[in-house]
């Protein structure tokens, strides 16, 4: 239940949130810097635990609906409470986060015990007084967005002008009003009239982060299209199609499952953004739709054991991937609790350990390194020892600063750069 299934920081990234498969979502809170140690910079410590879904029954389709946490989403902070979206296969919630640190004393018609006082014997007006009390941080669903989908809900997105946002199941993406829980606006069906032509499904949707009439969506089958609300209410027609010709030299039975996209995120400036597939990920510049600006393997030595990681289901895993804030660099997740780093402007890539054994705070991770063929040299590791039950599907980069957080399985890790 503890195995963690979503990461996400906040708009400000001084909170940063989980979910896991038992339905509840932690969110830390950074500490405020320390004035005598002002170049320390604050731990992340827990803030609020709620449990946000339970498991349900659907008794029409005699479905199991679990409750493991598929994605959340923060709100732009308006005032002093903290609002996010968080769902899983069917129903997507509106948290409150608040804090209440005073207390209302001084009733005029019951007493402090809470006992209601007899009418009668109220013979003068209290004004009731604020009392300090311990620091509460109050979770309340403010919000219930249920029964709009039929398949699993893989997305949600919040849109720039920060009163919709929307969520993608399979076959569907749909458009909401954070204020309005009992009717959606159906954007994208991709549903064919005869399922038995069912060829692809949706993994992923977003919102441009500027322009507030774009999203984008990825396929099963490799391709993302981007969609402009303005041209038509239902966005059956893309405006553009994203698709890198396939090299007939490299096909394989496995071609079609690995190439399946099991992310996409703009990047922060909205000109660029990046799809994860099986193998690899790739940055596209929205103006150019033939093929990818960049292309980066995360793990190609794993190519030759596509067969086995088919047997054990592993070849189905969906990792995620993020862009820190300048856009410079990028992270995604592999097996063995490794991960990967590409700096953009230097071209250099890392493969970092996220494992107990090798983390100890304050310490410097060391890359490691996979070895494929021949030697192996003392500090490389070889491609079948690698653990493929330890992955790191989900990450999440600070909007500001060099910190980030690393789901392996039920353990969370923070890192931030080293600062001499």
């Amino acid at each position: 239940a503890d195995i963690i299934s979503t990461v996400e920081f906040n708009y400000s990234g001084d909170l940063l949130a989980t979910g896991d498969k038992g339905g509840r979502v932690v969110i830390f809170q950074r500490e405020q810097e320390n004035k005598s140690r002002p170049h320390s910079r604050g731990e992340y410590n827990v803030y609020s635990t709620f449990q946000s879904h339970e498991p349900e029954f659907d008794y029409l389709k005699s479905l199991e609906i679990e409750e493991k946490i598929n994605k959340i989403r923060w709100l732009p902070q308006q005032n002093a409470a903290h609002f996010l979206l968080s769902t899983n296969d069917k129903t997507i919630k509106l948290w409150k986060i608040s804090e209440r640190d005073k207390r209302a004393e001084g009733y005029n018609l019951k007493d402090e015990d809470g006992r209601l006082r007899d009418p009668f014997r109220i013979t003068a007006l209290r004004v009731p007084i604020l009392k300090p009390m311990d620091l509460m941080v109050e979770a309340s669903p403010r919000r219930i967005f249920a029964n709009a989908h039929t398949y699993h809900i893989n997305s949600i997105s919040v849109n720039s002008d920060h009163e919709t946002y929307l969520s993608a199941d399979d076959l569907r993406i749909n458009l909401w009003h954070l204020e309005i829980t009992d009717r959606s606006f159906n954007i994208v069906d991709i549903k064919p009239a005869n399922m038995e032509e069912l060829t692809e499904v949706i993994t992923a949707a977003e919102f441009h982060p500027l322009q507030c009439n774009v999203l984008v969506y990825s396929s099963s089958k490799g391709t993302v299209r981007l969609c402009d609300m303005r041209s038509s209410a239902l966005c059956d027609r893309h405006s553009k199609f994203f698709e890198e010709p396939e090299d007939p030299s490299s096909r394989s039975f496995f071609s079609e499952i690995i190439s399946s996209i099991s992310d996409v995120k703009f990047s922060h400036s909205g000109r660029y953004m990046m799809t994860r597939d099986y193998l690899s990920v790739k940055v596209w510049d929205l103006n150019m739709e033939t093929r990818p600006v960049e292309t980066l393997q995360v793990h190609e030595y794993l190519r030759g054991k596509l067969c086995s990681l088919y047997e054990n289901d592993c070849i189905f895993d969906k990792f995620e991937c993020c862009w820190n804030g300048a856009d410079s660099a990028i992270m995604t997740g592999s097996y063995n609790n490794f991960f990967r780093m590409f700096d953009r402007n230097t071209q250099r890539d890392v493969t970092l350990e996220a494992s107990r054994e090798n983390s100890k705070p304050r310490a410097s991770l060391k890359p490691r390194k996979v070895c494929t063929g021949g030697k192996r040299k003392k500090d490389e590791i070889s491609v079948d020892s690698l653990d493929f039950n330890k992955k790191i599907l989900h990450t999440a980069w600070h909007p500001v600063e060099n910190i980030i957080a690393v789901a392996a399985t039920n353990n969370l890790y923070i890192f931030q750069d080293k600062v001499n």
